[in-house]
């Protein structure tokens, strides 16, 4: 963890340490290709000019842009970026182990894609489970893509956020270990080239959100818990 936002001021833009080896090829073919335009002629304009929004986009896809965390105890935030498509009651076996509430959030391509702890508390689950790369919106995506789940406790209940990998999405790196403490707010990690997070929240929480808000990991809030103690 590099990041503290209960301290950090700065506000440049900061990229996600998982895209670099992209951010650089790119930017390379993109300017061998201008060295071409100049050896070769105005022919390789093109090329050079494509490879160079390419760059742009990879880019942009990685940027980590700083956000302002909700203050105020029994607050919930969002684990992610994108639009939420789905809430219901589900059964969740792996940590929850009961019933609980699911809110899913789609990722497109144009979402920042850095994931971030919705409370603060102890990791006490981590599991990663390998399998299929259909849609991320599909209701089945939950259960057969391939997906990183991570479990917080937080003011005795459990949390549970799950990274699961889209269409295009080949691979998911989540940070914290097990055992781990990680603060509201904090980065937790990243899914590659779109995707979906679930995240699973006791019954009894109250919402804050509804199904085709847009939301922004890290500032916007999902659910409430009145009265609650900070997790220690």
């Amino acid at each position: 963890m590099n990041f503290d936002p209960r301290t950090s001021s700065s506000r440049r833009m900061r990229f996600a340490r998982e895209g670099y080896p992209f951010m650089l090829s790119a930017a390379v073919f993109a300017g061998l290709a201008w060295v071409g335009v100049v050896v070769s002629g105005s022919w390789t304009i093109l090329l050079a000019s494509l490879l160079t929004l390419l760059t742009a986009f990879v880019f942009y896809f990685f940027r980590d842009p700083e956000r302002e965390i909700p203050p105020g105890e029994g607050v919930v935030i969002s684990p992610g970026d994108g639009k939420i498509i789905d809430i219901r009651e589900v059964d969740e076996p792996s940590f929850v182990e009961g019933l609980c509430r699911r809110i899913t959030i789609f990722l497109s391509v144009f979402n920042v894609h850095v994931q971030r702890a919705p409370v603060s508390g102890e990791v006490a689950h981590r599991e990663y489970r390998p399998g299929e790369f259909a849609v991320a919106w599909h209701p089945k995506a939950s259960e057969k893509n391939e997906q990183s789940s991570l479990g917080l406790t937080a003011w005795g209940d459990r949390v549970l956020v799950r990274q699961i990998a889209g269409l295009i999405a080949r691979r998911i790196v989540t940070y914290p270990e097990r055992g781990e403490h990680v603060e509201r707010g904090e980065r937790i990690g990243l899914i590659r080239f779109g995707s979906r997070v679930d995240l699973f929240i006791p019954l009894e929480w109250n919402l804050d959100c509804a199904v085709g808000d847009k939301v922004a990991g890290g500032s916007t809030v999902l659910a409430r818990i009145a009265g609650p103690e900070e997790a220690p």
